[in-house]
Parts: C-alpha cells; sequence; structure tokens
C-alpha cells in the first residue's frame, strides 16, 4: 500500500502507527485479499444496514474517474455499470464521500446512459438525497441516487456522475514571492471509494500544464503529457481506498469572490436592468515581501506568474449600457467583445490579483425585456440565469435579488437547485408602498451554477399608468398652486396696520413713479430748448428759436401743476419719510437747471441779434453751459438713487 508523501504529511510517524493499528484491526478481512493492492476504509466491516435499505449485492462494473484538475474548481466525472446481482429490484444506489471532500462539494449530478454509439442518450438529472445510513465507516458523506425504474435481478444500468469541488486544491507551499510559481496539491484516493464491490477501474487525473513536483506511484501508474493515469485495479472490495496526491504547477486564476450580490431589475417599461457587486480575493497561495510593478511589467510572465491581471465575463447576447466601476469611481481598463451568441466582458482590476490580495468592484448592465419576460397561463415569469458570469469564479456566498415591479403579487421563484429563499421591500423612486424582492441565496457557488431559474408573479398592466399619472398630477398641482399663490389675497385682515402700511406705501410707490416721469418730461423739454439753440446757429431763423422758448415755458408750467399734488401727498404720508427728502432735492435741482436753460437760450439770442463777437459770445455763455453740464449729472444721479430706494 501506497502512501502519502513525507512532504505532504508531517506527521507521518503518527500516520504510520494509525494505520499499522487498523490493519491489525481488519486483517481478517485484509488477509482473504492478501494479493491485491489497497486498503479497506477504516471501519467497513460493520455494514449491516445496507441490506435493509441498500442491499449489498449490487455490484460497480468498469469505473472510470476523469478528474480535471485544470482550474481552481475541481471536476471529478465518473461513468460507470450497476448490476444487481441479488433477486430483490434495487431503486437506490449509494455513493458515498470523505468528509474533507463533502464539505467543499458544491454540485453533484448524476445521469444514467442508454444505447450505444450514435444511439446514445443521457437521461435528465436524478434525484438525488443525503443519507446518515447506520453501520457505515466514519468520516464519510452519504448520498442516495434514486434509479428511474427498479433494477431487477441480473440487470444493469449505466450511470454518469459529476462532483464539483471548490477550495479542494491545498496551495503548498502556502506562502511564496512574487517571483515564485505557485504550487497546489490534490489528495484522493486510486481505488474508487464505494460500498459495493468494483469489478474493474481506472482513474485519470488531467493537469493544467505537463509540470509536476511530486506525484503517487501505484501499481499501473502512467504519467504522459499532462495526464496521470491509475489502473486498471480489478476485483476491489467494497470501501477500498488508496490514498494518492499529485503536487503540481497551477498558476491559473484563484479567482472567489467573498461575496457577490446580484440584482435583477424588471422594469416593464422594457428593460431588466442587472447590477453586480463584486468582493474578490486570490485564494492561492499568500504573496510575500516587496511588490515591484517595474519587473512585473518587464517580465510580468515571470515576475507575477502566480498573479492574474484580467477576468472574463460572459453576457447575454444583447446586453447593452455596459459600465465597470468601483468605490473611486469609473474603470476605463475593460473591453467587449460581442456576436449573436454573446457578450464578452474583459475587465482588468487597477492592480495585479497575487495571493490574499482583495479587491471590489461593481459591473452592471441592461437586457431587452422581452428576451427573458413571458406570459403563463395569466401570469408572468423572468427567465434568467442564476450564479456569476465570469469564467472559473467560485462564490462563497451569492445573493440574487430579484427586483419586480410595484404592484406585484402571487410571487414564486424556482431554482434547480437548493437554495436560500425570502422576500424585502425596496423602495425607488415614486413608490407608494414599495418593490417587492425576490431574495435568492447560494453558499459554495461554481459555473455549473450558472443556470436559469424562473420568478413567477401576477401584474396588473393598468398598474403601469400609475407612476405617469403620479408625475401629471404633481405637475399640476404644482402649477394650480402657483396661480392660486400669486392670485389670492393672502392678508389675515385688511384693517391691520401692516396691510394699511402696505398700501400707503404702494401709494408713495405710485406718486413717485409718477413724479419721476414727470421730472423726465422736463428733462426732454430741456433737450427741445437746446435743440432750438442748435437750429438758431444753423438757420439764423431768431423766430423760430423764441417760439420754441414760448412752446417749452408752456409745457412746463403745466408740468409744474401736475407736480404740485403729487409733492403735497408725498409730504403727508408718514410711509414716503425716507425718500421725501430725495424728491424734494430732486424737483429743486430740475427747477434750477430750467433756469439755467432758459438763461443761456436769452442770452444766445441776444448776442445772435446784437451780432455778438466770438470772444464775447463764449465769455457770456460759457459759464452757464458749465453749470448746467454739472446740474444734469446731479439731476441724474439722484434719479438713479430713488430708483434703488
Amino acid at each position: 500500500m501506497s502512501t502519502l508523501p513525507s512532504f505532504l504529511n508531517p506527521n507521518l510517524e503518527k500516520s504510520q502507527r494509525r494505520q499499522r493499528k487498523k490493519d491489525e484491526v481488519y486483517s481478517a478481512r485484509s488477509a482473504a485479499h492478501s494479493n491485491r493492492r489497497y486498503t479497506v476504509f477504516p471501519g467497513s466491516i460493520g455494514s449491516t444496514y445496507l441490506y435493509n435499505r441498500y442491499p449489498c449485492w449490487l455490484s460497480v462494473c468498469d469505473p472510470f474517474l476523469q478528474i480535471d484538475l485544470a482550474s481552481q474548481i475541481v471536476r471529478i466525472a465518473t461513468t460507470l455499470k450497476v448490476e444487481n446481482a441479488g433477486s430483490d429490484p434495487v431503486s437506490e444506489v449509494l455513493f458515498a464521500f470523505p468528509d474533507h471532500q463533502a464539505k467543499n462539494l458544491a454540485l453533484l449530478v448524476a445521469t444514467t446512459t442508454e444505447g450505444k454509439g450514435k444511439t446514445k442518450s443521457s437521461s435528465g438529472s436524478l434525484p438525488i438525497e443525503a443519507v446518515h445510513p447506520e453501520g457505515m465507516p466514519p468520516a464519510l458523506t452519504w448520498y442516495t441516487v434514486s434509479l428511474p425504474k427498479g433494477l431487477g435481478k441480473g440487470e444493469s444500468l449505466t450511470l454518469d456522475m459529476m462532483a464539483v469541488f471548490s477550495h479542494l486544491l491545498r496551495p503548498f507551499p502556502e506562502k511564496i514571492t512574487q517571483g515564485d510559481i505557485q504550487l497546489v496539491v490534490f489528495q484522493d484516493s486510486a481505488h474508487y471509494l464505494s460500498p459495493y464491490e468494483v469489478k474493474r477501474q481506472s482513474v485519470r487525473v488531467k493537469l493544467p500544464e505537463p509540470k509536476v513536483e511530486s506525484y503517487t506511484k501505484l501499481e499501473n501508474t502512467k504519467f504522459s503529457g499532462s495526464e496521470i493515469t491509475y489502473g486498471p485495479y480489478e476485483n476491489l472490495p467494497s470501501f477500498s481506498y488508496s490514498p494518492m496526491a499529485v503536487h503540481f504547477v497551477n498558476n491559473k486564476p484563484f479567482a472567489v469572490a467573498k461575496e457577490l450580490v446580484r440584482e435583477i431589475e424588471i422594469s416593464h417599461w422594457g428593460n431588466v436592468q442587472v447590477t453586480e457587486h463584486y468582493t474578490l480575493l486570490h485564494d492561492g497561495a499568500q504573496s510575500t515581501g516587496e511588490f515591484s510593478r517595474l519587473d512585473y511589467q518587464a517580465r510580468p510572465q515571470v515576475k507575477g506568474a502566480s498573479s492574474f491581471r484580467n477576468l472574463v465575463a460572459m453576457l447575454p447576447p444583447r446586453a447593452h449600457s455596459i459600465y465597470y466601476r468601483d468605490e473611486i469611481g469609473n474603470i476605463s481598463t475593460s473591453n467587449i467583445y460581442s456576436d449573436s451568441t454573446k457578450t464578452l466582458l474583459e475587465i482588468e482590476p487597477r492592480y495585479p490579483m497575487f495571493g490574499g490580495w482583495r479587491t471590489s468592484f461593481t459591473i452592471g448592465y441592461g437586457l431587452p425585456l422581452h428576451d427573458y419576460l413571458f406570459h403563463s397561463e395569466g401570469k408572468r415569469f423572468l427567465k434568467i440565469f442564476f450564479g456569476c458570469p465570469m469564467n472559473e469564479m467560485v462564490i462563497d456566498n451569492l445573493i440574487v435579488k430579484v427586483v419586480l415591479p410595484e404592484g406585484s403579487s402571487d410571487i414564486s421563484a424556482s431554482v434547480p437547485f437548493s437554495v436560500k429563499q425570502g422576500q424585502e421591500t425596496k423602495f425607488s423612486h415614486l413608490d407608494m408602498v414599495g418593490r417587492p424582492v425576490v431574495v435568492l441565496e447560494k453558499t459554495n457557488v461554481v459555473p455549473e451554477h450558472y443556470q436559469h431559474f424562473l420568478v413567477h408573479y401576477k401584474f396588473n398592466s393598468l398598474s403601469l399608468l400609475r407612476e405617469p399619472l403620479m408625475l401629471i398630477s404633481g405637475f399640476l398641482f404644482l402649477f394650480v398652486a402657483c396661480i392660486i399663490y400669486n392670485h389670492a389675497d393672502l392678508t389675515i385682515s385688511k384693517s391691520s396696520a401692516s396691510y394699511l402700511a402696505k398700501l400707503q406705501w404702494d401709494e408713495v410707490q405710485a406718486s413717485i413713479q409718477q413724479v419721476l416721469n414727470i421730472i423726465n418730461r422736463c428733462i426732454a423739454t430741456h433737450d427741445k430748448v437746446e435743440a432750438s439753440l442748435r437750429d438758431l446757429s444753423r438757420t439764423g431763423d431768431a423766430q423760430a428759436c423764441k417760439a420754441a422758448r414760448k412752446a417749452a415755458d408752456n409745457l412746463l408750467k403745466e408740468l409744474s401743476k401736475e407736480l404740485k399734488p403729487l409733492l403735497t401727498f408725498l409730504q403727508s404720508s408718514s410711509q414716503a419719510v425716507q425718500i421725501l427728502p430725495k424728491v424734494e432735492e430732486l424737483v429743486a435741482k430740475e427747477r434750477e437747471l430750467q433756469d439755467r436753460i432758459m438763461s443761456k437760450h436769452s442770452t444766445v439770442v441776444d448776442c445772435y441779434e446784437k451780432k455778438s463777437s466770438g470772444r464775447d459770445f463764449d465769455n457770456r455763455v460759457a459759464p452757464i453751459q458749465q453749470k448746467i453740464t454739472a446740474l444734469r449729472q446731479e439731476v441724474d444721479d439722484l434719479i438713479e438713487v430713488i430708483d434703488e430706494i
């Protein structure tokens, strides 16, 4: 019997002592098969319970095990033929796994095979149940496969078993530096572990590359390329166990999502939004020592052989609006390749992932609703994938949340494997009672779990109008409220002091505006007088200039009459106390300006009629013009001040 190599078993002496005791206890049974190389699994003598429910007269012929170690996920495909050598029909077959394997068992599928060659076909998955039979050896986990029909005397049936394991490969050494390759250890039995006798069997181990540090060498062992073959071994008793271990190079990405939250939100307006939040860990050999990015970029195949730089997600073919970001923001190091059958999303974290390193990120994409939502028997059902779209990724804890539209009822979920189900409520924009959320949770998820699942629910199509009507009603209410506010008199009492003060201030404002209008008309009249003087110098028509002066005098008198009652009102109003001095000053300045302009007019006409010299003309008119300019500026300033008040 071969044992594990010493470099894999630090407690070799203890293990050997335990094995010697086992050999002594079961020496009787071992002696019966002394000419064969096998170990009887501890405790295998007590199997009386098999006769009660799991008959012992079954035998296993030609089991062929293919162990795929090409990635971090271990896949064991077993093809075996079961024969009934007894007289009673058999409807169940018992299978066993060591506890250290069973605790990492992610998926177990059994099918039957009928026919040969081109007519060979496989049935659907057979029911599998975990059981705890009495009188069985310890440290084993048991499962029964229910056959599609009873197996009669002398009949046989071919079964195909697929077992998928995660976290079964152990890094050895457990810590490496940046430039080291990653070595892992796989341990199993070269003999097919079964409660039934095995007539003939063999095992084939497939490695990721033909680089092996060491492997257990037994009888009929062959190593060729990247495959190790054990067997064939014949006439093995029940519970035959022959330890074997393979220590090999595996630099494949050990990408493990410690938690993945997938949120699938349905919008009956035509879109299914998928958002995936990853908490990622490189679960390979721990990286120790310093990290040199310069060495990594110069020789990534040497100074980063155990790391991975990118991940590939296989999204549905019509995925759109794809994004990839983390807590910092959008990550631009991603590529998308799409065709009619799939959409490949290649993403790169912000840094290369070495053993023990962690990162978190989010990807999201939209899907057309009509590809995934269907109708049947008065209900709607969503048919979409469960699991993770990332290639060869293990998820320790997967939470899938299906957010249904508000108003959905009679909700149920159908998943092709066991999951923990629950419901919660999510509130989003324009929600009143919240949206129902179907929560599906599963641990130890592998790519084989990327299968369709269904969510059935009822939904009234009239509920689609709820949110548009809420928006229309909201805006309508806002507009009506604004109209009412602008036209309503919100004063508590029209006889209150504040209301009366407001009315008086409104009258004061109106009077001041009239005063400003009169002042502006006076200034316009002054401009006409100035214009008549310019016409005089051009045409020499003194009579026309005097006529313009007479018309301006009449107009200014009329404006002065209009101004008097306004000033009287402002002087009598208590609300105009602060602004009245400025108004009176403005009126006084305007009258002074008026007098100066009329004085200029009389002087210019007199000089023209007397035909005074230019020097005499300038000496008489220039001082008046300077005063007029200063007064105009003061009047303009006062008008601005009053406008601000």
